[in-house]
């Protein structure tokens, strides 16, 4: 899954992010706002943890600013605010979660494993793809009811060309979706997870093509 966390508090958010990558996500971290609310005009994510009090725009109006433009995405509100009015005029303005601040990060996990299990854009949880089974909300792959154990940097790789199955998706896409946008990774840490996935799952009739110069693209064997 693709997140982003829109918080100020840059230790907290790092913790938050550290946590979500090591569990394979891909995770944008935002500061501030003003860069918050034009990046989430621009560009698409799974869904969204964003604190209240941010500087330059707070996210109530971010988050109205969403809802009006008709983005669905799921949105897990944190605030160190503990009252019952901040909680209403949160989920009034369209927040799908409220979590006061401190929280424990295993609560947090299971909030986003449920926001997930709502998210109206996932019509099927469970999807056949060539003899393979993919569990798009419990993230897990297998064959017959037995899991294919991915590491989580290829589940990420996984699922990026799956969501785009039949296209062609550019490195620089997979890496976004595997880091977040903007990471310095080189290119051939990309390539090595293509090239360890591909060869996992032709036994399973998926294959992935490559477009020289262009990217790849993940297809059911013909």
């Amino acid at each position: 899954m693709r997140i982003v966390i829109v918080e100020d508090n840059e230790t907290l958010a790092n913790a938050i992010a550290h946590q979500l990558r090591d569990q394979g996500h891909s995770v944008n971290l935002l500061h501030d706002g003003q860069s918050a609310l034009e990046f989430l005009r621009q560009e698409d994510f799974d869904i969204v943890i964003m604190d209240v009090n941010l500087p330059k725009i707070d996210g109530f109006t971010i988050l109205k600013s969403l809802r009006r433009s008709e983005n669905s995405v799921p949105v897990l509100l944190l605030t160190a605010r503990g009252d019952i009015h901040d909680r209403v005029t949160g989920l009034d303005a369209g927040a799908d979660d409220y979590l006061v601040k401190p929280f424990d990060m295993e609560e947090l996990d299971a909030r986003l494993r449920a926001l997930i299990r709502r998210k109206p854009l996932i019509e099927n949880e469970i999807v056949q793809f060539g003899s393979l089974s993919f569990d798009r909300v419990g993230r897990k792959l297998s064959v017959k009811g037995v899991d294919l154990d991915l590491p989580r940097r290829e589940l990420a790789v996984f699922e990026c060309l799956f969501e785009r199955q039949n296209q062609i998706v550019s490195k620089t896409k997979i890496a976004d979706h595997i880091y977040g946008v903007g990471a310095d990774i080189e290119e051939r840490v990309v390539e090595i997870y293509l090239s360890r996935l591909r060869k996992k799952l032709i036994a399973h009739g998926v294959v992935i093509k490559v477009a020289r110069g262009l990217g790849y693209m993940m297809r059911v064997k013909e």
